[in-house]
């Protein structure tokens, strides 16, 4: 009898590391996903371009900040190029100016990207001049859409955002940039542009700094309206 208990206890001792192996196997699978993002935006265009029929012209990305996702497509007005536009300021180039869905997500970039490549596919854009900016949580996903497309843009402007200073070593080397924060930003730190542009200074990019001393999050306003900015902007020409 006593045998007769040993042995079903080994067997149950077997089926339990039997079933604890099976359950610890990895399995092989595969989803197809349909990760759908519905865009609004405005396209602005210049005043040359109806006339001038024969002309490609440059084309500007913008990225607003967080404040203005959502579903009010009038918020993106707020501030940037879009706030210009408003006020009468004249462009030399399309201005493409999305809205973020997401109250609380961040940019889909490959969304953007597509969109993006729609814009440019359907209107008289100058793939060699497309350029890229973007404000704070814009900002910070100018630098993702430069890092994951490296060859698209001609030039990035990024103001107050977030940036991984890992990305400078994926960034295209030929890529001018200017970076804008100001000094005592209590939203993103002013560290997080500081450490960058070292870094990208150190890599021998070309890239300049523009930092406000006494400015916090709000750094946007200088910068967007430094004419310096859009002149130089223009100048830039893809691996020029």
């Amino acid at each position: 009898m006593m045998q007769k208990i040993k042995l079903l206890g080994v067997l149950i001792t077997l089926f339990l590391a039997n079933g604890c192996a099976g359950q610890n196997q990895l399995v092989e699978g595969m989803l197809n996903t349909n990760n759908t993002e519905t865009l609004h935006y405005y396209l602005y265009y210049p005043e040359a371009y109806e006339a001038a029929t024969d002309t490609d012209f440059g084309l500007l990305l913008f990225l607003h900040g967080g404040g203005e996702s959502g579903a009010d497509l009038e918020e993106i007005k707020k501030n940037g190029p879009p706030k210009l536009l408003v006020e009468g300021k004249q462009f030399p180039f399309l201005i493409l100016a999305p809205q973020n869905p997401h109250k609380r997500r961040w940019w889909n970039i490959e969304a953007v990207n597509e969109l993006l490549d729609t814009i440019v596919a359907n209107n008289r854009v100058d793939r060699n001049r497309i350029y890229l900016t973007g404000l704070s949580r814009g900002g910070s996903a100018a630098w993702n859409m430069a890092v994951q497309y490296p060859d698209k843009f001609a030039a990035m402007a990024v103001v107050c955002g977030m940036a991984p200073v890992p990305y400078a070593h994926w960034l295209d080397p030929k890529m001018p940039i200017w970076v804008f924060h100001g000094a005592d930003d209590p939203v993103i730190p002013v560290s997080e542009s500081d450490t960058m542009v070292a870094k990208l200074k150190e890599m021998e990019y070309d890239v300049q700094y523009t930092r406000y001393d006494g400015v916090g999050h709000d750094s946007w306003i200088q910068a967007y309206t430094t004419e310096a900015l859009y002149e130089w902007l223009n100048r830039q020409k893809l691996h020029q």
